[in-house]
């Protein structure tokens, strides 16, 4: 007997994959030399109705890899001391193996098959982990190698701001700037953004989605007009 779909379920909602989001602080632009300095995620829960809301974060602070790139300019626009002991910092494969199994055990929870990462200018963060990920050799990543949820593309065409600030602003959801740019705090303000775009095209009738027959209605009037009839000699005779 075929289960009945139920479009309130996690997995039903973004075809199997579950939305973890992520921010990442670093020592600059470029994943595979520069360091990656502090990670937060925030995974993602679906009420009976099908609203999807914040649920646990994780946060870590991150020891910079051996040999990392650690650029000035970065480091006093984020405000990260690497060498300050107060950060409590860990090593990368200590912090992705901890994330690993709270994914994997709220992936499970929620029936999806796979992580998808959220992220707002999603290949920026995807590119940081993904790096860490290879750099530590670690197995079994519950993340999806290159899809993504970009919340700037989102914002973009739901709201007309693609910067999270003003994002978030214009949707009315709190943001101080004197918090930004830091892991935890820039995570769950993109958490809060993702959730209200996905309710809000919930509640204006774009979920679950009904396809438009207006289409292929006209395609097939167009197909059961006669054809134009071309004379023969025959039929002139």
């Amino acid at each position: 007997m075929t289960d009945t779909f139920d479009p309130n379920l996690m997995k039903n909602r973004f075809r199997g994959y579950f939305p973890v989001v992520i921010d990442v602080e670093t020592a600059g632009f470029n994943a595979k030399t520069d360091a990656l300095l502090e990670i937060a995620v925030t995974m993602l829960k679906m009420d009976e109705q099908g609203e999807l809301s914040l649920d646990k974060t994780l946060h870590f602070h991150i020891e910079p890899f051996e040999g990392a790139n650690l650029e000035p300019e970065a480091l006093a626009f984020t405000g990260i001391d690497p060498s300050n002991p107060l950060r409590g910092a860990v090593s990368e494969k200590e912090a992705f193996l901890e994330i690993f199994k709270e994914v994997k055990k709220a992936q499970k929870a929620a029936g999806c098959h796979r992580s998808i990462i959220v992220a707002h200018n999603a290949a920026f963060d995807h590119g940081f982990v993904t790096q860490a990920i290879e750099r530590n050799n670690l197995k079994r990543t519950p993340f999806h190698p290159f899809a993504t949820f970009d919340t700037a593309a989102l914002a973009g065409l739901a709201i007309g701001q693609t910067v999270l600030a003003k994002a978030c602003t214009m949707a009315g959801i709190a943001f101080d700037n004197r918090e930004a740019h830091s892991a935890l705090y820039d995570t769950e303000r993109t958490a809060e953004l993702f959730c209200l775009i996905v309710n809000r095209w919930k509640a204006l009738g774009g979920w679950p989605f009904i396809a438009d027959t207006t289409n292929e209605k006209l395609c097939n009037d167009v197909d059961s007009t006669p054809s134009e009839v071309t004379s023969t000699p025959d039929d002139l005779s």
